[in-house]
């Protein structure tokens, strides 16, 4: 087993699983052997993700589970992990993602060459081999993600100052690392002394945002974040979310709006602020109604079988 990595610095991994099925045990057998621990906290998954996973590894000294008795959000778990690991950087990774064998070699590479950098990620693919939004991003900024929404970010090369479009994967892949403002919580090494200047994860946040959170205040203490194009990662998004889609959406624009209070609401007009969290609780509401339609059809197909 490869317990150490560049310079003998050691490598944990942190894992929050939800019901991720056959996804988990596959997950931790590719990093297991590149890390000197791999820690998977569940947060009361009720399929057999976790037993399947315990069962299949309980005799691998880096492996270690913490089951929790209710599902504590996504940024509690990543701290639980964390608190219980012990290496020099702590690789934070969802369990629908796929590593492989010098994925984690070569973020390391590029954390530790210089001192200012806090956390690099790596390039998000689908599975068919096509980037993912969400790898490297600009921060969504109210403004941004008001743009956004209303898609004028078609008309960012006229005007990229005015109408910038914060999904960056849009734009030609670099051919190495670069800086950017925000990475994917999906897959995020980070440096412990880093952790240790800016803090834990927000446990304010249960599910989504968190991750730009962190980010933001990585940068407002002065850590460079890394997107690292040749470390390329496998992830078959929302895997552990596909039962409860409406509750994900709930947590996501929840999320959202904490993220926008907490950052920008000193930047904008009161009125301006409301009229943002606004558009953030109208868009969860057609969003949940579009979901009660679709499991409405899916039901009456069902029975009309």
């Amino acid at each position: 087993m490869v317990s150490k990595g560049l310079t003998g610095m050691t490598v944990s991994v942190v894992i929050v699983n939800y019901n991720s099925g056959d996804l988990l045990k596959k997950c931790v057998s590719l990093v297991l052997p590149q890390v000197c621990e791999v820690i998977v906290v569940d947060n009361a998954s009720t399929d057999a993700s976790i037993v399947d996973c315990d069962e299949t590894l309980a005799k691998e000294d880096a492996f270690r589970a913490i089951l929790n008795k209710a599902n504590l959000g996504f940024a509690t778990a990543c701290n639980q992990g964390f608190y219980a690991s012990k290496g020099d950087y702590v690789l934070f990774l969802n369990p629908d993602c796929y590593v492989d064998a010098f994925t984690i070699s070569t973020l390391l590479r590029e954390i530790s060459e210089t001192p200012l950098v806090g956390m690099v990620g790596g390039l998000l693919m689908n599975p068919d081999g096509t980037e993912q939004a969400g790898g490297r991003r600009a921060v969504p900024t109210p403004w941004r993600s008001f743009v956004r929404v209303l898609g004028m970010h078609r008309f960012a090369s006229r005007w990229p100052r005015l109408f910038f479009e914060f999904n960056l994967h849009q734009q030609p892949l670099p051919d190495k690392a670069i800086e950017v403002e925000a990475i994917s919580g999906a897959c995020m090494l980070v440096k412990r002394s880093a952790i240790e200047d800016v803090g834990v994860w927000d446990e304010g946040y249960f599910l989504h945002c968190e991750d730009l959170d962190w980010c933001m205040r990585f940068r407002q203490k002065g850590w460079k974040i890394l997107f690292v194009p040749d470390a390329k990662v496998v992830h078959y998004q929302g895997a552990c979310g596909r039962s409860c889609p409406t509750f994900v959406e709930w947590h996501k624009h929840k999320g959202m709006v904490r993220f926008y209070c907490k950052f920008f609401r000193h930047q904008y007009p009161g009125v301006l602020m409301w009229m943002v969290i606004f558009s953030v609780w109208l868009r969860f509401s057609l969003i949940a109604a579009l979901n009660i339609v679709k499991r409405a059809g899916k039901l009456f197909e069902a029975e009309s079988a």
